[in-house]
């Protein structure tokens, strides 16, 4: 993925900012708000970690649990139409509509 890093399961959106110039990032599906910036790609890199860890400790500190990115749940809503096709060709290949919906997904992000 492109513009992206990862630390202990955080994912980091990556930016430039052209006014400060330096690249900015914040963490990624998560509703806290938690950023970092860095001059060069090491010091981005250091600063996320600190960033994600620091925010782990802060919310052992709180006795607050730490929101995690992603719950593995997508809810879609599709065509039924598009719905019943995907289904049927799941079937056809002996799988789920999960299981085929994930390798599709797995297929496209590696693309990407």
């Amino acid at each position: 993925m492109k513009n992206t890093m990862l630390h202990k399961g955080y994912t980091a959106r990556i930016e430039y900012s052209e006014a400060d110039e330096c690249f900015v990032g914040h963490i990624a599906g998560i509703r806290d708000i938690v950023g970092f910036h860095g001059d060069s790609v090491s010091e981005l890199r250091e600063a996320f970690a600190e960033a994600v860890d620091d925010y782990l400790e802060t919310c052992e500190r709180l006795g607050r649990t730490p929101q995690k990115p992603y719950s593995g749940k997508v809810l879609l809503r599709i065509d039924p139409l598009l719905h019943a096709q995907a289904a049927t060709v799941a079937e056809a290949q002996g799988q789920s509509l999960n299981a085929w919906t994930q390798e599709l997904m797995r297929k496209a992000v590696t693309l990407a």
